[in-house]
């Protein structure tokens, strides 16, 4: 029912929100000259204001202690509570005059290099915006550079020649320690000698009866030495191009293999979930390396304890002491198989390459770095690291990846090409090695060929510049 007013005439009911906008409308018209233009700040206001704030977030940290409290540069003369606060010269010139509390506003202005006379790192640093139409204070720290290393620039690598002459998948690979012809394992259960520079067809070796999953080459002797999924380890001499000594013991496909760098042992690894160790000169089965659950299908040796490490598919790494023939530490970062490791040729780290992630480990006490800071999200069968810290890697999708060892950046992607007449689904990396100089890159893949890569010359900085952002959450496991 409509209120009467005292003289007679009704009165239409309002909100309370319409009445109150009323009523601020008729204060603006009271007080305000125009409703586009706010008040003029008033001084003694913004310093009450600016004070209260500083005292409610600062207040526990303004006075402390000398040895506590920020020391200010040499020339000085005593540490002063005042907060600092960047501006203009002339701010910076009242602010150095005295110990005064008094709190000056700064100016908005864009990031600038960090000056020598002005605090050192450790001092808080209050910005006020100096727009004159609000005045919020935002308390911000100084920003500290990342402490993530900047990756070094390397030129990328192209592909340059294709070998065919296999006749199956070509499943492993090794280099002459002379740096002048490699080797090849494939499934079509011969091993291929080739010459580095030519690319020709040197030798062919025959005595397998299944794929040829693993290759080394003695630095010491003659020797080249095989492993297959027919549970055989052969020793070729290549002075008669014949095997030499054959190694039994394992219960089924040998998957790895590895050379001791200083002693005559060998280490190979496969399907019975044993690392089995070997006397190359007397065929002896020296030990069992035995602990893991699964495969292991990776392997590598170094001079120093840990002299063995092994990755295996119940996804944990390995690290042997090879006298005592037991396991000193075991690393159970990755959640899925590890199908490749690389040692690096001069830094105590090595990687690890699983479906989850690629990561780095410190020697000897195999403490984790980091991981990788992108991921192939592909199954890696292989990888490999140069003196110049070019790590490649190389998936099932016929993805091959480069990254920069000392920062984990991923500075290029390249997808392998099957040779005319071969099925898409051959577009896969089986196995890659650097020569011993580090300048070219081996592949064998799964459409029967062999591809060998060497970096751009002509690529620059300029032409192909890093596109690096630092993480922002580094992981810790």
């Amino acid at each position: 029912m409509a209120m009467v007013a005292a003289g007679g005439e009704p009165v239409e009911p309002q909100s309370l929100k319409k009445l109150s906008l009323k009523s601020l409308k008729r204060s603006q018209d009271l007080f305000a000259p125009s409703h586009s233009l706010l008040f003029s700040p008033d001084a003694e206001s913004k310093r009450i204001r600016v004070s209260c704030k500083v005292n409610a977030e600062y207040g526990a940290v303004k006075n402390l202690p000398t040895d506590q409290g920020w020391v200010q540069g040499k020339g000085a003369a005593a540490p002063s509570s005042a907060l600092a606060l960047p501006g203009t010269q002339d701010t910076r010139d009242a602010r150095g005059g005295g110990t005064s509390n008094a709190i000056i506003p700064a100016p908005l202005m864009l990031p600038k290099a960090p000056d020598s006379t002005g605090p050192d790192k450790n001092t808080t640093v209050l910005s006020i915006p100096g727009s004159s139409d609000r005045f919020l204070t935002s308390a911000l720290m100084e920003r500290l550079p990342s402490r993530w290393p900047k990756p070094e620039w390397h030129a990328p690598w192209k592909n340059y020649r294709v070998i065919s002459g296999h006749l199956g998948w070509v499943r492993s690979i090794a280099f002459d320690p002379g740096n002048e012809w490699f080797c090849t394992g494939s499934a079509d259960r011969t091993i291929k000698i080739w010459d580095l520079a030519s690319g020709t067809l040197k030798l062919t070796l025959t005595g397998h009866i299944e794929q040829v999953r693993g290759l080394a080459v003695s630095q010491r002797h003659t020797y080249l030495f095989s492993a297959g999924d027919d549970k055989q380890v052969k020793c070729w001499d290549l002075e008669q191009n014949k095997v030499i000594r054959s190694y039994h013991g394992h219960l089924s496909g040998v998957y790895c293999l590895a050379l001791h760098p200083t002693i005559d042992v060998l280490l190979t690894g496969g399907r019975d979930s044993v690392c089995r160790v070997w006397d190359i000169r007397t065929k002896a089965h020296v030990s069992a390396l035995t602990g893991h659950d699964n495969t292991v299908c990776s392997v590598f040796a170094r001079p120093t304890d840990p002299q063995v490490i092994t990755g295996s598919h119940d996804t944990t790494i390995k690290l042997w002491d090879l006298v005592a023939g037991k396991t000193m530490c075991t690393l159970t970062h990755h959640k899925k198989s590890v199908r490749a490791m690389a040692l690096h040729p001069k830094e105590k780290s090595f990687a690890s390459a699983s479906a989850d992630n690629i990561k780095k480990f410190s020697l000897p006490k195999g403490e984790f770095l980091h991981n990788m800071l992108s991921q192939q999200k592909t199954i890696l069968n292989a990888m490999a690291v140069n003196e110049d810290g070019v790590l490649a890697t190389a998936g099932d999708n016929g993805s091959m990846w480069f990254w920069d060892w000392k920062s984990g950046h991923n500075f290029q992607q390249e997808q392998t090409i099957v040779q005319p007449g071969s099925l898409e689904s051959e577009a896969c990396i089986y196995a890659l090695s650097y020569d011993n100089s580090g300048s070219r890159l081996v592949t064998c893949e799964a459409d029967k060929t062999i591809k060998m890569w060497k970096e751009d010359l002509t690529a620059t900085p300029e032409t192909h510049p890093i596109n690096f952002k630092p993480p922002k959450d580094i992981r810790r496991y």
